[in-house]
């Protein structure tokens, strides 16, 4: 009688290529990436409205690249890179170009510096940002935090003086002496340890979504019909809630140092599901 035949294993098949579930939200990313470079080449005519637009739009863009990824299943390490790449010239390079051929300019030397520390600092924090992907300890994140500002929200800070310049027209707006302070001051929230809420962690209660829904009609309505005075008002917004999600994070952070553990995270956020 013949011994029974033992089949070696099969050796697992190597993946070729990247997964056609991830080719969606990998091309939102390239849009907008395409948006940012585009925003440089408008402002290189002197298109000002456009130019900060397209930033926007990448800005759009970037926001939603990543809940198509995942309501398809398509994370991957290919499209967290190529996010960063794409936040670093849309938020980064983009709105430092953008600055220095609207104002610092006047100042040569000084100007290109601050615009290249602003851009450097865009992509240090990016750089930070995937260093700590694969960490498990995270206090930030598993707090329902962001540390420091995310670059998005860095470009439509550092280009406020723009939006004050198109809404009034007052040349005060566009001296290089307000605006390279103030890029410096965007540049370093970007790469500060601060601690902001991050928007996919605040969940609303149930009784007012749809005043939420209303709240955002309204905040869409104006801005379409006055751009620059609401994204002034949002950034300035945006800016009054970080003293708050710095205290509320030391809230948490007294709490877990007493031991009573990260199920008191979402309590300082004030919302719940």
């Amino acid at each position: 009688m013949k011994p029974p035949r033992i089949r070696a294993p099969r050796a697992p098949r190597p993946q070729r290529g990247i997964p056609l579930r991830t080719i969606l939200p990998n091309a939102v990313t390239a849009l907008a990436l395409c948006s940012g470079l585009s925003s440089i080449r408008f402002a290189m005519d002197e298109k000002w409205e456009i130019a900060v637009m397209m930033v926007l739009i990448a800005g759009v863009l970037d926001g939603i690249d990543g809940r198509i990824a995942r309501l398809v299943r398509g994370e991957s390490r290919f499209g967290a890179e190529l996010d960063s790449l794409s936040d670093a010239i849309s938020f980064g390079v983009a709105p430092a170009l953008i600055l220095f051929m609207w104002s610092l300019h006047d100042v040569s030397r000084l100007g290109w510096l601050l615009a290249l520390v602003y851009a450097l600092f865009c992509a240090l924090r990016l750089a930070r940002f995937n260093a700590q992907i694969d960490q498990t300890v995270q206090p930030h994140k598993s707090a329902g935090f962001l540390t420091g500002v995310p670059a998005p929200a860095g470009a439509a800070i550092v280009m406020m003086p723009l939006y004050l310049w198109l809404s009034t027209g007052l040349e005060q707006f566009r001296s290089p002496w307000l605006v390279g302070p103030w890029t410096a001051f965007a540049a370093i929230l970007m790469i500060s340890s601060i601690a902001t809420w991050s928007g996919a962690s605040l969940k609303l209660r149930q009784r007012i979504r749809f005043e939420a829904i209303a709240v955002l009609v309204v905040l869409a309505a104006a801005v379409v019909s006055a751009p620059w005075q609401s994204l002034t008002g949002i950034v300035l917004l945006y800016l009054a809630t970080i003293p708050f999600s710095v205290r509320a994070y030391r809230r948490i952070r007294r709490l877990r140092e007493a031991g009573q553990g990260p199920a008191s995270a979402t309590e300082p956020s004030g919302l719940e599901p």
